[in-house]
């Protein structure tokens, strides 16, 4: 099969919305697409030593709340998302919410963010970008202390509104 252009159809590049039928990368165009309430919540962790986890816990980190600075970054990060990440669309947030949870089983904190909005376009990028970078935020604050901190499980938890309705991780 071709494209209008005469060029072979890459079934890859007509399912990548980024892409135009040239293979071109552009922006989507969301000119067309109703205002929905938009919802995305993502999770991440960070681990560390024991050691390092009491501090955070405790406030007695010498550079100050971690947990607090790392909500404030976090927020900064959702909303400057498109000066980060290319072809994302600039949208008005209307909530971002970052709530963070210490796992001393396995001697982690545990991120997870909501970002909402009405618009055309989905948040999920957002609040990825958001959890990314408040767990950044913790490496960078706890770094003198334990380098050897690890990050994961990065991922969309759920999404909410639009053309593609409501979808959740199972």
């Amino acid at each position: 099969m071709t494209t209008q252009t005469g060029k072979p159809e890459d079934k890859t590049m007509t399912e990548l919305t980024h892409f135009n039928q040239d293979g071109n990368a552009h922006m989507v165009d969301v000119g067309g697409k109703d205002r929905t309430q938009r919802i995305a919540v993502t999770c991440g962790w960070i681990s560390m030593q024991s050691a390092t986890l009491e501090k955070v816990r405790s406030g007695g980190h010498k550079k100050g709340d971690v947990l607090g600075i790392a909500r404030i970054a976090g927020i900064m990060a959702a909303k400057r998302t498109p000066d980060l990440i290319p072809l994302c669309h600039p949208l008005m947030l209307t909530h971002v919410d970052l709530e963070f949870t210490i796992d001393d089983t396995e001697n982690r904190i545990h991120c997870q963010c909501t970002v909402e909005t009405r618009g055309q376009t989905g948040v999920e990028m957002e609040a990825l970008t958001a959890t990314q970078v408040a767990l950044l935020t913790i490496y960078d604050m706890c770094k003198a202390v334990d380098r050897g901190m690890l990050m994961g499980g990065i991922g969309l938890l759920e999404k909410k509104g639009g053309k593609s309705g409501h979808w959740q991780r199972s």
